[in-house]
């Protein structure tokens, strides 16, 4: 039986290593290989990585930090404190520093302190939450008398392992009212071994009770400048690059809030393959932010009162995703940046300089009253433009009643028309095509008023032809016949024009630029031309002013003359001699009419 069947030796395995077994067992990965899982379980966001240790890491919170450390030195240091803030500011991250705070103790130190100069021998367990004298509780699941009492009835006894027991409580204002009224007692006599820290995101909801017997801090919201600081240190730590546009553009929208600028930027860095800078518009696309530079572009529009030329920029940006209510937003945000602008400077606002001189030069261009209309119209549009079925044809609807708001006159400048004769005091609205008064008594008055306001004109004043500018010579020269000799001065040294069309001017600022020159010149051509003009002063790029093309020219002409071989001749001969100054003799024009000799005769 032997002989008819032979052996095969090389027997299959026992189970193919690349299925699971019976017991659903993945196969063992090869030595020095990283399971998928294990990777990405090992990974820790940048919010909590970067999550600050120390007080000097407390960004934008140097206000705070100061007075903690000062009350800590002099050993003035309160038994309850109220953190709040917006979200993100660090009011948690700060109740554990304060912990730590308080239980600091090391081989050399056994007293509280904020410099934490190594870790203390309660740091690591304060920091992992496990540290049995510091109680965190949520107040948004415990918001009940009873959590309270039984959480009060630890207090009377003392720490076991640190130098104070201490209670964090956050979101404090979702307690009860009979939970305040059980913590009071207590915050009213604490016992000396206990300390509270109270965060809220809601400080008006606290009781007043409870915050007059705490030592509130206000976390302010951390500016855009500083919150790019600290993302431009993530990065190189990181090994990630970012274009430093795109830094802003998530500094700005986290709204102050570190904790969200920082989970934006752990979202960004991934946009782009390891090693490849991340662009600012793919955090634009990102964020689903409308190109900044093309919505100051729709504001100005705006601002013109263009609206048809809104409307295309608006479509074009619709055209590649922008949110219309974000392009709303946006424009609410250039508002009030012209508005800043125009009462503290452009350098009250956190942009970049060219977008903050083109705001500038709106704010300059439109009184405040006009911005203050453009506001409230705009934030009547961002709520229609929520609630609309077709958000886009909302917006456009906003454009064009914006547009025609922004090119209406004021309440003084209408009047001023009035009296002057002028019935067209609507923005844009023929001559004489506004709508009829409410009321024959009304609409019989105000014609009277124009028709003595017309008569009352001298006939050389009733009517002035209209100005039109082309060139930048066209405007020096209106200048010149105004006979505005301080501005012709200041526009002659300082300007150095870069485009001129009209309507808009752009220009580099010569130094020693008066920083009121762009919108002295818009109120002076807004009162001869009759229309808007932004001007907007750049960085550089601009050609010679007048005076330096002046003075250019005197160089020349005079090394010309000095290179004359008359003149060379001459300073050879008298030696010491200089030239003082080069002035060119008009020669007399020849007469048309021979002159006629009268003769004597005798």
């Amino acid at each position: 039986m032997g002989d008819d069947f032979t052996r095969d030796d090389s027997e299959p395995p026992e189970r193919d290593p690349n299925t699971p077994d019976m017991f659903g067992e993945a196969p063992a990965a090869p030595a020095g290989a990283v399971a998928p899982a294990e990777a990405s379980a090992a990974y820790t966001v940048i919010a909590r990585k970067y999550r600050p240790q120390t007080f000097d890491d407390l960004y934008g919170q140097e206000a705070m930090v100061r007075t903690l450390r000062n009350a800590f030195t002099s050993g003035r240091i309160a038994h309850a404190f109220m953190l709040t803030g917006v979200r993100g500011v660090g009011k948690t991250t700060t109740a554990r520093l304060l912990a730590r705070a308080f239980n600091y103790e090391t081989d050399t130190i056994n007293a509280p302190t904020v410099d934490f100069r190594e870790e203390g021998r309660h740091c690591r367990a304060i920091i992992e939450g496990k540290h049995i004298d510091v109680l965190e509780l949520d107040a948004a699941t415990q918001t009940g008398v009873d959590n309270m009492r039984s959480l009060l009835e630890s207090v009377r006894y003392g720490p076991i392992e640190g130098r104070y027991k201490v209670y964090i409580i956050d979101e404090v204002h979702m307690l009860s009212g009979s939970a305040f009224a059980s913590l009071l007692k207590t915050l009213e006599e604490p016992p000396p071994h206990a300390k509270f820290i109270f965060a809220t995101t809601e400080i008006r909801k606290v009781p007043v009770t409870i915050l007059s017997r705490t030592q509130r801090f206000d976390l302010r919201r951390v500016e855009p400048d500083v919150l790019v600081k600290n993302l431009e240190m993530i990065c190189e730590n990181e090994g990630a690059r970012v274009e430093a546009e795109g830094l802003m553009l998530i500094a700005r929208a986290a709204e102050g809030s570190v904790r969200d600028g920082q989970s934006m930027l752990d979202q960004a860095i991934v946009q782009a393959e390891p090693g490849v800078t991340v662009t600012a518009a793919s955090i634009r696309d990102m964020l689903g932010l409308a190109d900044r530079a093309q919505t100051i572009s729709l504001f100005e529009q705006v601002m013109r009162g263009a609206a048809g030329e809104a409307i295309e920029t608006f479509r074009a940006l619709y055209g590649y995703g922008a949110s219309p209510d974000q392009v709303v937003m946006d424009l609410l945000d250039h508002c009030h940046g012209a508005s800043i602008a125009k009462a503290v400077g452009p350098n009250a606002l956190v942009l970049p300089k060219e977008q903050a001189a083109r705001l500038a030069a709106v704010g300059a261009a439109v009184s405040p009253g006009t911005l203050a209309r453009i506001w409230q119209l705009t934030l009547k549009a961002y709520d229609e433009v929520r609630r609309a079925p077709d958000a886009a044809a909302a917006v456009d609807m906003a454009l064009i009643r914006l547009a025609y708001a922004a090119d209406l006159p004021g309440p003084e400048e209408a009047l001023k028309r009035l009296q002057e004769g002028d019935t067209s005091v609507g923005g844009g609205a023929p001559s004489g095509g506004g709508p009829p008064a409410p009321g024959g008594a009304s609409a019989r008055q105000g014609g009277g008023v124009n028709a003595v306001a017309r008569q009352a004109l001298p006939a050389a004043q009733a009517a002035e032809p209209a100005v039109t500018l082309q060139t930048f010579e066209d405007m020096v020269a209106l200048i010149d016949r105004k006979r505005d000799i301080t501005l012709k001065l200041d526009v002659e040294r300082f300007i150095r024009p870069i485009s001129f069309r009209p309507g808009a001017i752009e220009y580099e600022p010569a130094p020693g630029a008066p920083t009121n020159l762009a919108q002295r010149l818009v109120g002076r051509l807004k009162e001869w031309t009759g229309e808007r003009w932004l001007i907007v002063a750049q960085g550089g790029g601009g050609a010679e002013s007048a005076w330096e093309k002046q003075k250019r020219e005197q160089r020349e002409v005079r090394a010309e003359v000095e290179a004359d071989p008359f003149v060379r001749s001459v300073m050879e001969a008298f030696p010491g001699a200089e030239i003082v100054g080069v002035r060119t003799v008009a020669q007399p024009e020849p007469s048309a009419e021979p002159v006629v000799e009268d003769d004597d005769e005798d």
